[in-house]
């Protein structure tokens, strides 16, 4: 039995008059999001040399195309962290020679942050890796269900209600 569901049914028990299935459905995606990182991918980037912010920095230029390289703006709106996290990724990435600083030649007041051939090769490497350990966690669930779940989180993501800034 899961925690969520054991937390459902003591709610069940104890507060009768409360609707569990909200608990118990944020409890679970709760639930699985953690296990997925603290038992699956933690560990795979861990193996690696790599912190997950990290990993979301090299394949986020890689992904975005030759010559694989952002401005740290975009590299941050696009990991969805904050500037300062994301200084802290890129220098240590840089540390390592996964990352380096050039001038932006659009605009030399700015610098675009592009892969290395080492990142590079690095992120190729992992990448192939990195999905295979995805498809095995998900290896319980068929296509269609996987396309069911992606549309329903989709959904569920669509439908939240938008943060308020005031």
């Amino acid at each position: 039995m899961t925690r969520s569901t054991r937390a459902t049914e003591e709610w069940q028990r104890e507060r009768p008059d409360l609707d569990p299935l909200p608990m118990a459905v944020i409890g679970s995606l709760s639930e699985v999001a953690q296990a997925i990182a603290r038992d699956h991918l933690r560990p795979f980037f861990d193996a690696h040399g790599l912190q997950p912010g990290e990993f979301d920095v090299l394949a986020t230029l890689r992904r975005a195309g030759d010559p694989h390289a952002l401005s740290p703006t975009a590299l941050y709106e696009a990991t969805m962290v904050t500037s300062g996290a994301m200084t802290g990724r890129i220098d240590r990435l840089e540390r390592v020679g996964l990352v380096a600083r050039n001038p932006d030649p659009s605009d030399r007041r700015s610098v675009l942050v592009g892969l290395t051939p080492d990142g590079l090769a690095r992120i190729d490497r992992l990448i192939k890796m990195h999905v295979a350990n995805e498809q095995r966690l998900l290896a319980g669930l068929s296509e269609v269900e996987q396309t069911q779940l992606l549309g329903l989180l989709n959904k569920l993501t669509e439908s939240l209600p938008k943060k308020r800034t005031d």
